[in-house]
């Protein structure tokens, strides 16, 4: 039967990624502009437009559904910027066009060493071509009911339930795991039961949360990431903002 589990998976996959049929802009930036302040090694946040982004946002509470990790031109000059997992074609690459008309939010990993930057690098574009198992519909199941009606304590929680490939359909566990591979803290939890490992030094002991358990939004939560804004950065000056006379 396992045909039918990766034809319903594939059926799943192709309408959890169709657009809603509203999308709202906000806070959106050019490809040029993004590209002019972004740094390989950056997260981009995405709002997302997608029923599954819907979901994910309900879910974890938050204004982002997507993330990938800017590599710049990192595989070549005319190579994409982006490095993603998507759920119909698993870990891709993919250019800042994508994103054009969409709400983003460019978080950095403050003091990364060069070396580091580069092992990241590496480690994400070795996982381009990477899949998804289609036959865990269940995974995939989760998410056809936008705003399940569960408490909010335990909406997170469902984004872990299963145990197959597509739960890392929310992207950000590739990214998580990356920055895990050079000892980068995201959203890392206080040491519980080691005394001795906690107070050396008089310094706290944090343990490694699993890569699976990672969300969009702990990147833009994270005290170790930056968030930059381009109209910020480019030198923003409330008294020459252009307003408009109507009303």
């Amino acid at each position: 039967m396992g045909w039918v589990s990766n034809r319903v998976g594939g059926w799943l996959a192709g309408y959890l990624t169709k657009q809603v049929g509203v999308y709202v802009e906000f806070s959106v930036q050019s490809p040029d502009i993004l590209r002019q302040h972004l740094q390989p090694g950056d997260v981009l946040l995405v709002e997302g437009n997608e029923r599954i982004s819907v979901a994910i946002k309900y879910l974890t509470q938050s204004t982002w559904s997507h993330a990938a990790l800017f590599v710049g031109r990192a595989m070549g000059v005319d190579q994409p910027d982006l490095i993603e997992a998507d759920l119909e074609n698993g870990v891709v690459a993919v250019p800042l066009e994508k994103y054009r008309n969409q709400n983003t939010r460019i978080c950095r990993p403050v003091g990364m060493s060069p070396e580091d930057r580069a092992h990241l690098i590496d480690f994400a574009v070795a996982h381009i071509g990477d899949t998804y198992d289609l036959k865990n519909v269940f995974d995939l199941a989760r998410y056809l009911l936008p705003t399940p009606p569960v408490p909010q304590r335990w909406r997170r929680h469902l984004l872990s339930v299963g145990s197959g490939d597509p739960t890392r359909a929310i992207c950000s566990t590739l990214i998580a795991e990356a920055f895990q591979s050079v000892g980068y803290p995201v959203l890392p939890r206080v040491a519980q039961g080691d005394a001795s490992t906690e107070h050396e030094k008089g310094r706290t002991a944090w343990t490694v949360r699993h890569h699976s358990l990672f969300t969009p939004r702990d990147f833009d939560l994270s005290p170790y990431f930056a968030t930059i804004k381009p109209t910020i950065e480019e030198g923003f000056d409330y008294k020459a903002f252009n307003w408009s006379s109507s009303i």
